[in-house]
């Protein structure tokens, strides 16, 4: 799994139960960092390996490609007895477990933390990744990205008066509840050096998403004015928006009264910082529709590439509106690092990056119940258990399951 001695989490092992994004992302940074991470499906698998268009030769979507890479993988049926048994034995040694279960179902199943795990293994870190908790009027409820940017408000605030509401175009809200989990998960550990026990963490997307509503809540609560809709504009800053050129869109991030006044010098419109409406940013915000046109008037002859690059050279923020293709080819992209590279696979690297103890991209995401004969072989199981589980539905996948030592296939006879 090329788990680096040096990496920040070498010797750490990670028990996850997670699927689809936000708990996966969080234990794919983790193994990024030198965790060793075991990922258990259910029997019929991770529904992000099903979610395509685009699939890879093996049938698996892109999308899962992104969110399970330097993990072993094997499936357990956790209803069953002989599968809870499997668990048990990978809990014993284990620092962490990650579930995003709905609230309830491992209870159900006799595995709750509070009911059998805590007091069976007290140093365990239990991270448990909900939709809203698991109490309240929510409480125990599903919890999907957009439905969330419904419920908390992010989609009020996102798009314009034409398109209207519109959901944020990136599972955002699943994405900071995975970086939630782990800063959770870090900091429980960090309390464990202290005082030698685990303890739950939790992390909600419901909590997620209401954090970022910012500044929104904020400017709600000092003025009980409710935000709108501003397209890519921004409530409390302008110039602060999407702005046309002669040959496509800008974005322009002016925040201080300094930099409109180089800008406008830049882009050959002096006199606009003496203009009344425009003389400080809280007059700019009111008059925000006079600046937009004024700006679009004085940049309409100017390409935006070398326009973006002079008025990044002055201090002046400022990017082109690039497609997804375009930004990940840019030659920043490379320069950073972003894209990595494992065999068929290619994907975006974790972007934190620690210099003293840094880690690397982890192999290939796995194959549905890869690593299942090895992680069962090196918990001791022998080959007549291992008939039996494969008998008796317990474990999915284990007669075809291939060590990943050798690379080699098994079939149990």
């Amino acid at each position: 799994m090329n788990r680096q001695p040096s990496a920040a989490l070498h010797g750490l092992k990670v028990i996850d139960l997670t699927r689809v994004l936000a708990g996966p992302l969080c234990t794919q940074m983790l193994a990024e960092h030198g965790a060793d991470v075991i990922k258990v499906e259910p029997p019929s698998g991770d529904e992000t390996r099903r979610l395509g268009p685009p699939f890879d030769a093996a049938g698996d979507a892109a999308y899962f490609s992104a969110l399970n890479r330097g993990k072993r993988t094997l499936s357990l049926d956790l209803s069953r007895p002989e599968a809870q048994e499997v668990l048990h034995r990978l809990l014993s040694d284990a620092d962490v477990l990650v579930e995003n279960f709905l609230p309830g179902t491992l209870e159900r199943w006799g595995l709750g933390y509070e009911q059998a795990l805590a007091a069976r293994y007290p140093r365990l870190v239990y991270c448990s990744i909900t939709g809203f908790g698991a109490d309240g009027p929510l409480g125990g409820m599903p919890g999907y990205d957009a439905v969330l940017q419904a419920q908390c408000g992010l989609m009020s605030v996102n798009g314009d008066e034409h398109g209207g509401a519109t959901r944020v175009g990136v599972p955002v809200v699943d994405h900071l509840t995975g970086y939630v989990a782990m800063n959770g998960i870090l900091m429980a550990l960090r309390a464990r050096d202290r005082d030698g026990r685990g303890q739950r963490v939790e992390a909600a997307l419901y909590d997620t998403a209401l954090s970022l509503l910012l500044p929104h809540a904020a400017n709600w609560f000092a003025s009980q004015q409710q935000p709108g809709l501003l397209g890519s504009a921004h409530p409390n800053i302008a110039p602060y928006d999407k702005f046309r050129a002669l040959d496509g869109e800008i974005f322009l991030g002016i925040v201080s009264d300094a930099q409109f006044r180089r800008f406008c010098e830049h882009v050959g419109a002096p006199a606009l910082p003496a203009d009344a409406r425009f003389v400080s940013n809280a007059l700019r915000v009111v008059h925000r529709d006079a600046l937009k046109q004024a700006i679009e008037l004085a940049i309409a002859d100017q390409a935006r590439g070398p326009l973006c690059e002079s008025l990044m050279r002055i201090g002046v923020p400022a990017a082109a509106v690039l497609t997804v293709p375009q930004a990940l080819d840019h030659p920043h992209c490379t320069h950073r690092g972003m894209v990595v590279q494992r065999g068929d696979h290619t994907g975006l690297r974790a972007p934190v990056r620690l210099c003293g103890t840094p880690g690397q991209a982890g192999d290939a995401p796995p194959r549905f119940a890869q690593h299942t004969r090895d992680i069962l072989t090196r918990l001791g199981y022998g080959e007549d258990e291992l008939r039996r589980l494969s008998a008796s539905g317990a474990v999915p996948g284990l007669a075809t399951s291939t060590d990943n030592r050798h690379g080699a296939t098994h079939a149990l006879t």
